[in-house]
This record gives structure tokens, sequence and C-alpha cells, in this order.
């Protein structure tokens, strides 16, 4: 019998990191010439614990509602923003479990034998990822193992948690030895995709037809990863963006993580102005308050909540303000970013995953106003995702259980 071989094993084995740079369109380019394209980029944060949607959701829909507590920190941002309502993943249950799909959307995370589906990063990132150094940049403020981005086989991509790692990664210029290690890693890489190419090919002669389409898609995702690293050894020699901005400090204390998470969101901000990146994942793991998240509606422990959650809507607020204070070809940065943001709990007191807390900001869109959609039968959040890989001028009308655009939202 014919061993088949794991996309998964593959992808696995190359790494995440490798990137697909179009080198005649680097940003001095953008600069020079007028055809091109604007550069539009995303950011997708996802905070696991819940946001309390007494306060996150406004009573009105449409345009001129009044602000939510929540919202209200971010009044003047009010303009550059959209909130949702009504909305969830079809079929994505499982309380916590469902952390892990909310960029992919993919169906009953509890069951035994789960496997997950690609994210939207990382399927915006095989589109349009050749444009920059780093094709995504998957973040995660937590302790533990959890990410938001996973492979078109279903696996976890790791997640870089150090702010101070971050920065080094972007901005550190390696040593001559270092640059040459990396160069004769990727090489090696290269060597070991044409092997398992080659053993593929041979198996590929004694499969199905239906196998043989499978391989077929197989040695496509061969073929790009052969591209991805042969452009990265490229991009070793170039050298990295200089910026003003002194590296980070870590912050090992878990319940500063509003602390923390305003440290990462300062170096990405610095990767979308530089252009080291246009596509960025962050997972924000707020477990060191799960236990007031059953807070049983007492009082005294939701105004304890209450405060957490709008340390970190305070922190999003500086975020999307440091964007749209920087200036790109006429343009603030947060006009060409979307940023979404949101959870996959809908009440983490009762461990809910429908009626889901989030928001878009930026990105060109026509903001200013709350999309309410059914309470009962909860709209697909996944088409919100088709709109925002259309956005980034990804020519695709499905993704995940998406199967349209977010109905109510229009590009400027």
């Amino acid at each position: 019998m014919a061993r088949v071989l794991d996309r998964r094993t593959l992808l696995r084995g190359t790494g995440v990191c490798l990137a697909l740079p179009l080198l005649d369109a680097m940003r001095p380019a953008f600069a020079a010439d007028k055809a091109t394209p604007v550069p539009r980029r995303m950011v997708a944060i996802e905070t696991n614990m819940g946001i309390l949607p007494q306060f996150f959701f406004p009573e009105q829909t449409g345009r001129g509602y009044k602000l939510s507590p929540y919202l209200e920190r971010l009044a003047p941002l009010r303009e550059q923003f959209t909130v949702f309502s009504g909305t969830s993943h079809p079929g994505v249950t499982g309380a916590h479990a469902a952390e892990k799909c909310f960029l992919t959307g993919t169906p009953h995370p509890e069951r035994g034998g789960f496997r997950n589906g690609v994210s939207l990063d990382q399927f915006a990132a095989e589109q349009i990822g050749n444009q920059t150094r780093y094709p995504s940049l998957v973040l995660a403020m937590t302790n533990e193992g959890q990410t938001l981005s996973f492979t078109r086989s279903g696996a976890p991509i790791s997640a870089e948690r150090s702010p101070k790692k971050l920065f080094q990664k972007l901005f550190v210029q390696g040593k001559p030895e270092e640059v040459a290690a990396n160069v004769e890693a990727i090489r090696q890489g290269r060597s070991m995709l044409d092997f398992v190419g080659e053993q593929s090919r041979r198996l590929n002669r004694s499969l199905s037809k239906a196998d043989q389409q499978r391989m077929d898609q197989y040695f496509t995702a061969v073929r790009d990863l052969e591209q991805r690293l042969e452009s990265s050894e490229a991009w070793e020699h170039r050298p990295k963006p200089v910026v003003t901005a002194k590296p980070p400090e870590d912050i090992d204390d878990i319940k500063q993580f509003v602390l923390k998470t305003r440290l990462l969101f300062d170096v990405m901000k610095l990767a979308l102005e530089t252009d080291s990146s246009r596509i960025i994942s962050l997972f924000i793991d707020t477990v060191v308050i799960h236990n007031i998240t059953h807070h049983g509606n007492r009082p005294e422990v939701l105004d304890e909540l209450r405060h957490h959650e709008e340390g970190q809507f305070d922190a999003l607020g500086s975020f999307l303000t440091m964007l749209g204070e920087t200036k790109e070809e006429g343009q603030t940065l947060l006009d060409r970013t979307m940023v979404l943001y949101g959870t996959c709990m809908g009440s983490a007191n009762s461990h809910s995953n429908v009626n889901l807390p989030v928001m878009l900001a930026g990105g060109g869109f026509k903001h200013g106003q709350h999309l309410g959609f059914d309470t009962t039968n909860n709209y697909p959040l996944t088409n919100l995702y088709v709109s925002m890989l259309q956005r980034l001028g990804i020519e695709t009308d499905t993704f995940s259980s998406g199967k349209g655009t977010m109905r109510g939202l229009e590009m400027v």
C-alpha cells in the first residue's frame, strides 16, 4: 500500500515565517509608482474571556446611536468603527473551546477528532503576504500556547509572545554569520521540499483519480512554499527598517495583561508603519480574570470585571488613535488598516457562543454605525470576513461558513 504524505507535516516542517516578496514592489517603489494599488492591511484581535454584553452593545441600531459604556471610551473614534450585534459563527460551540475558531469559523471544536480550518489571516497571507518581508505576524498575549492562526491544513501556528523579541525580529539586523546561518537553513528547507516532492510524484502514479486530484493540490502547495523559500533568501540580504523607538521590556506578571497588550500594540503599530507586514493576528489571554467572568450578576464582581474590560478598551483606543495619527501618502494608517476586535463568547458567565461582541475599525469602510442582526437567529460573522478579504483586494465570495459579504457594511 502506498504511503500517503500529509500536507500538515510539510507545513510544520517548513515553518511559518517564510516570505514570498515581490521584490520590485518594495516600499520605495510604492512611493515612485502612482499606479501601485493602495496598501491594505488587516489586524485581527480576540480576547478570549468574553466581553460583558450589557456594557458593549448599544441599545439603538443604525447611525446616531448612543454609545454604550465601553464604546464611550472610544468616542473620539466613533466615525472610524462599526459595532455588530446578533452575529456568531454557525455551529461553533463548546464554550472556551471556541476560542481557536474565532478566525476560522470551523464548527464544533469541542468534538473529538476536531480539525480546524484555515484562519482568516493565513488565508489572506496566502494571497497577499508576498508583498512584505513577513507574510503575517502571529502574536499572543499569554503564558500558554494559544494562537489565533491556523494553516490551510488546520495546524496551529506558534505565536510570538514577547514584545521585545518581536521588536528584535522586525528591526534588529542580524550579524553576517547569523544571516549566513539563516540562508543555509532556508536552502536546507528547499532541499527537503525537493526530496518530498519527488517522493510524492512517485506515489502519484499508483493513486486513484480522486487521490491524484488531492495530490495536485499538494504539489501546488509545495511549489508555493518553494517560491516562499527562494524569496525569503533574498529578504535575508536586505536591511531591516530603522526605527527611533526603543525596544520594549517584557512584563512577566500575568495580572498586568492590559500593560502587556499595550506593549504589543506599540510594536504592531511600528510593524504596520514600516510595512514589515500587512497582516497581524493577536490572541489576548485574560485567563487571570476567568473566575470573575462567572459573576452571577453580583454587583461587586461585575464592577471588578468591568474595570478590567474598560482597561482593555482604553488600550484598544490608544492603538487605534496611534494608527489614526500616522500619515501615509496622504491618508492615515487607520484608513488603510482594518482592525477586527472581538471575542469567542457572547456571555462568559453562561459560556454562550452566540451574539458575539465584535467591532471593526478603519480600513476604508463607511463606519459610524451599529449593525444589529437577529439575536435569536444570528447572522454569520464569517460574512464580515469575506468583506475584509475583498477589501484586501482578494477575489473571493466565500470564507468558511460565510457565503457573501456583510450586509450593510460598505466601502468608502
